[in-house]
């Protein structure tokens, strides 16, 4: 038995008026059949998924000669390096730590025994602190370390900054031929990166190996593309996360919205939002391991649903759709993720969650099985002879209570066990859940240019030649306002 969702807890029955009455899905059913049956289309036709960017659905049947031969450059890398240094930020870095967390076994990097004479894997490029880069930098040999790193067009800041000091610092300590040493996850034609990578390809064909980045995929739904390298070095069975992802996809083709898991996640927590103010979204997995897949889920969340206007859609007289930023219609929305862990954050932000304001949703993950099991000695105690486990499972149903008890709106995914099948099928749900969430709201789940905003400011601060004259022009005429009076 796979992946279950378990939404009881949802509906007004549970939760009385803050819950999903019956009345509230006649209202909306209607346009979320609408809704399901245009994301059906769009995923059936494969010009569409690329162009809209939706091609990440497909990524799970990836032909087997792609990834054996990502596993095969893997496997170079594993016998040569003892050290592998991703750089990347936003789903560059969010799931390759989700899937560090979640696959490998807790405290991978410090214990031989555990990484089974693989790599250790270090995730950098993500922030402008220059105290993580220096620590790593000075306590990494240069010549038994292996960088891969993973952007799009070469030039977001965090990682253009890291990967030239990084290359420096291979140059430096690992000489002339430092370039063997480097592999960039990119745009497979275009970007100051794919540049680079041909220009020192040219002087030498053994320098900066490649691997694309496939069109129509954007990078908070790509870890089944650019996260494949680092999943192979670290021995995931990569056969069994596809698996997974795909065994989900058919469960969330099915065109009835209310036998559909993941089309039911969105349908409920947007009815919550819109009709009862249920705008905060937190995600509580009771497994310590899968709390950077909550983090990864923030980001997926936020940059898809979190949008100022509403999509527009205009159909060209090819019958192509094409989405546009709707400027005439401002909206807003979106529900605010964030990321906590069981039973960790039960003394911390779950008494916000009982007795504070009542404007978020829930959502736990409870793991049936875990891979090892602790029991906790006899010694006459009342917790004696008990698993931990057990002790685990059962504080999630007492947070559920807890929330219950309070008329708090909440849910739960079921997930048999940590491992690949299981964590490819909980992405993707998430996944297509996000992409019905963004049909039901109208918006284009599938851009950011919300991100582009300090990305421009920064850009033009630095004198980055190409930035538009309104840009320029909008950060002039709106200048920060420090005044001396207001800060103490």
């Amino acid at each position: 038995m796979g992946l279950k969702f378990d939404f009881n807890n949802m509906y007004s029955f549970s939760v009385g008026e803050h819950g999903v009455s019956q009345q509230d899905i006649e209202e909306v059913i209607a346009d979320a059949v609408k809704a399901a049956a245009h994301l059906k289309k769009i995923i059936a036709d494969p010009s569409a998924r690329v162009r809209l960017n939706l091609e990440w659905v497909k990524l799970p049947e990836q032909s087997k000669e792609d990834i054996t031969g990502i596993q095969k450059i893997a496997r170079q890398i594993s016998k040569k390096y003892e050290n592998v240094l991703f750089l990347g930020i936003g789903g560059s870095y969010l799931g390759l730590k989700a899937a560090q967390d979640a696959l490998c076994a807790p405290y991978y990097n410090e214990f031989k025994s555990l990484r089974k004479k693989l790599p250790r894997i270090y995730l950098e490029g993500n922030n402008l602190d220059p105290d993580t880069l220096v620590a790593l930098l000075k306590n990494l040999n240069p010549k038994k370390t292996f960088v891969v790193v993973i952007s799009k067009s070469g030039e977001t800041t965090e990682t253009k900054v890291a990967f030239i000091l990084v290359e420096a610092w291979l140059k430096k300590g690992a000489g002339v031929k430092y370039g063997r040493q480097i592999l960039a996850i990119t745009d497979p034609k275009s970007g100051s990166l794919r540049k680079k990578v041909e220009l020192e390809q040219k002087n030498d064909p053994l320098s900066f190996q490649s691997l694309p980045l496939l069109k129509g995929v954007g990078g908070r739904y790509s870890e089944f593309n650019m996260g494949l390298l680092h999943l192979a070095i670290v021995g995931v069975n990569i056969s069994e996360l596809f698996s997974g992802a795909k065994d989900m996809l058919t469960r969330c083709s099915r065109e009835d919205v209310l036998k559909n898991p993941a089309y039911m996640y969105a349908l409920l927590h947007t009815i919550l939002y819109r009709k009862k103010a249920k705008s905060l979204a937190i995600l509580m997995p009771f497994s310590q391991t899968l709390k950077s897949t909550a983090d990864w889920y923030v980001q997926l969340l936020a940059e898809s649903i979190g949008k100022k206007y509403h999509r527009k859609i205009e159909t060209g007289k090819d019958g192509l759709e094409n989405w546009l930023v709707d400027k005439a219609n401002l909206c807003n929305r979106g529900r605010t993720p964030i990321s906590a862990a069981g039973t960790n954050d039960l003394h911390s932000i779950q008494q916000n969650n009982v007795e504070g304001e009542n404007n978020k949703v829930v959502t736990f993950i409870r793991v049936e099985k875990f891979r090892t099991e602790l029991i906790v000695p006899a010694k006459f105690d009342f917790l004696s002879g008990k698993s931990f486990s057990a002790l685990m499972q059962l504080a999630q149903e007492a947070t559920e209570w807890a929330l219950v008890s309070e008329n708090r709106p909440n849910c739960t995914v079921i997930m048999p066990k940590v491992d690949a099948y299981n964590w490819g099928a909980l992405l993707f749900f998430f996944e297509m859940a996000t992409a019905f969430e963004g049909e039901l709201q109208n918006v284009n789940a599938f851009d950011q240019p919300g991100v582009e905003g300090y990305k421009n400011y920064m850009y033009y601060k630095l004198g980055k030649p190409g930035i538009s004259q309104a840009v320029a022009e909008g950060i002039k005429n709106k200048p920060l306002i420090k005044d001396s009076k207001y800060i103490l």
